[in-house]
């Protein structure tokens, strides 16, 4: 069985994607919702690396070893922030203390980022850079566990990146409609690991949180989730309207019956593995949604 087989059959289908702010929450606070996640049975946990959030690889080691019997994902380990040999030794040392328990994600992140580093935004050539990095260091040392590592790709040529040179993809942020999209890119044989989002609520409800979305992502000028949504066929009117389309595509929301079946719908258009991230105003509040959700969506 090769990585990626041994790692479907670890994930699952289902999984749930926490969000993290400058370190927060607290440890204690966070094992104990991973503990709780997993007890539901969600089979995988992850989360980011983002401005002022704890250094990934020491985050996931403590709750590796906090949190038994569940898959831990980073989504992502920000390239921006440590070398690609870094990076891989990290992987490798979680992989090892922990055999089959840790996807690896990486990410080239967003431009602002990168400007705080006073670094010129390049992301698929320093993708392809630090990958390459990442595989010296691996012929050099090989690591005694193998672990599977996917790219945040939402564009062509990202996914690209993740056919040709990882074991799949973690595309953030995207319509259920970039699924598809995204397998026809990487084949059969790689991974496919979406984040979605999910809200308990009316098609109201989710036009509010997609304007708060857009919003940020325009803002903050992340250029590279705007032009995943353009890409597959949404106009700026259908993006700042939102346009029901828009808002039905980029959020699963509904009651829970109505959102395991839009899950399943995401299953059936090629994803391996679906995270989900409800739209809520708090850590507890997201793990208290997720725990709603668990008797329908994880059955």
């Amino acid at each position: 069985m090769t990585l990626v087989e041994e790692t479907r059959a670890r994930l699952g289908a289902i999984g749930a994607w926490l969000p993290s702010a400058p370190m927060q929450p607290p440890p204690d606070v966070e094992r104990a919702a991973t503990r709780r996640l997993a007890g539901l049975g969600y089979r995988s946990v992850w989360s980011g690396e983002g401005p002022g959030t704890r250094e990934v690889f020491a985050h996931f080691g403590d709750l590796l070893a906090s949190v038994p019997d569940v898959l831990l994902g980073t989504g992502v380990a920000n390239l921006w922030l440590r070398r690609g040999s870094t990076a891989h030794k990290g992987g490798a040392t979680l992989a090892q203390a922990h055999p089959g328990r840790f996807v690896l994600g990486v990410g080239a992140g967003h431009a602002f980022q990168a400007a705080k580093l006073g670094e010129d935004y390049r992301p698929i050539g320093r993708m392809r850079d630090y990958l390459s990095e990442m595989d010296a260091t691996e012929a050099e040392s090989p690591s005694p566990v193998a672990f599977p590592r996917v790219l945040a790709a939402v564009g062509p040529r990202m996914l690209e990146l993740s056919r040709d040179h990882a074991d799949g993809a973690h595309p953030f942020a995207q319509p259920v409609s970039h699924t598809p999209y995204a397998r026809g890119i990487l084949g059969p044989d790689k991974l496919l690991i979406p984040q979605q989002t999910v809200l308990l609520g009316s098609r109201e409800d989710a036009r509010a949180s997609v304007r708060r979305r857009v919003a940020q992502s325009r803002e903050y000028r992340v250029e590279v989730y705007i032009a995943g949504w353009k890409r597959l066929g949404y106009t700026d009117a259908d993006i700042d309207g939102p346009s029901d389309r828009f808002v039905d595509d980029l959020v699963l929301w509904g009651d829970a019956k109505t959102i395991a079946k839009r899950v399943d719908e995401v299953l059936d258009a090629g994803a391996d593995h679906v995270l989900l991230t409800p739209s809520a105003d708090s850590f507890e509040s997201t793990v208290d949604i997720l725990a709603s959700l668990a008797p329908e969506v994880t059955r």
